[in-house]
């Protein structure tokens, strides 16, 4: 049967033309995004004026995307999208630390340093002693556990952003867990910052009446063999962002505490247990 495109039976028209799609799962995506992009202007009655304005936006938004800079990315961020794709693919098991989003400025194969050394190597920012174990969900060490770390500087800024300025790999290490499970090392207690916002994001963010802020926090990646891959933060708890965190990446459970040291060199201490989820356990 042909079918015309009109207004009420606007879904049914496109979707059927995609019926040769020999991808079952393309097929499915692809059907259910025309429904509800259909149903949205539909629903808002969108003008002629606005979708002109939205295809500007998207435009604006790709064209001022580079290797160092990925603005739909950003986009994602701060309309929750990509927290909610992290919690679709990451429902681990009671117990198991959370994730969330991953961030914009890991970098790959950051040096493997010794524990207890420090990762801040431009010796700015109050010194903070990260300290704690990795178990698995009965809690029992795991040793060879990779803890990829990573922070900005005490300015709000991460290395890659300031090259030339920043020594490289600037408050950035790898450590590996011996059998008692535990690592420590020293950086700084991080500070909040704002995402890029010199861009269409940002200028949306501003049109929205939203701030720019993240609230501060020290990024992990930790992997194990026979273990699910770990990507989270700690939160800097009492930060004045933690509830309206730019990108939603907030949970309670991954705010730490950051105990004052008194006569030390290190002004802070931060410890912090992170728990597992074995490969066959979702």
């Amino acid at each position: 049967m042909i079918r015309y495109f009109t207004e009420d039976g606007s879904e049914d028209t496109v979707n059927a033309r995609m019926e040769g799609c020999t991808d079952p799962r393309l097929a499915e995506v692809m059907a259910s995004l025309v429904k509800h992009l259909h149903a949205f202007a539909k629903e808002i009655q969108l003008t002629q004026q606005e979708w002109e304005t939205g295809i500007d936006f998207l435009t604006r938004t790709g064209k001022i995307c580079s290797d160092e800079r990925q603005e739909v990315i950003l986009l994602s961020d701060v309309l929750g999208f990509s927290m909610l794709v992290d919690a679709i693919n990451n429902r681990h098991p009671a117990g198991a630390t959370e994730s969330t989003v991953f961030g914009p400025f890991h970098v790959a194969d950051a040096p493997i340093r010794s524990m207890g050394d420090s990762i801040s190597l431009d010796g700015k920012g109050e010194s903070c002693l990260y300290s704690g174990k990795v178990l698995d969900l009965h809690g029992e060490p795991i040793e060879g556990a990779c803890v990829d770390v990573w922070s900005d500087n005490a300015d709000g800024f991460y290395d890659v952003q300031q090259p030339g300025v920043q020594p490289k790999w600037n408050n950035r290490g790898r450590f590996l867990t011996g059998k008692d499970g535990a690592y420590h090392f020293v950086g700084i207690k991080p500070v909040s910052y704002p995402i890029p916002d010199d861009g269409p994001v940002g200028q949306m963010l501003e049109q929205l009446g939203r701030h720019p802020y993240r609230p501060a926090h020290m990024h992990y990646l930790i992997t194990a063999p026979g273990f699910h891959k770990l990507v989270t933060h700690t939160f800097v708890g009492g930060d004045a962002y933690l509830q309206s965190d730019a990108v939603f990446g907030v949970k309670s459970s991954l705010i730490a505490p950051f105990e004052p040291l008194q006569g030390a060199a290190t002004k802070w201490h931060s410890p912090f247990n992170f728990v597992l989820t074995p490969m066959d356990a979702r």
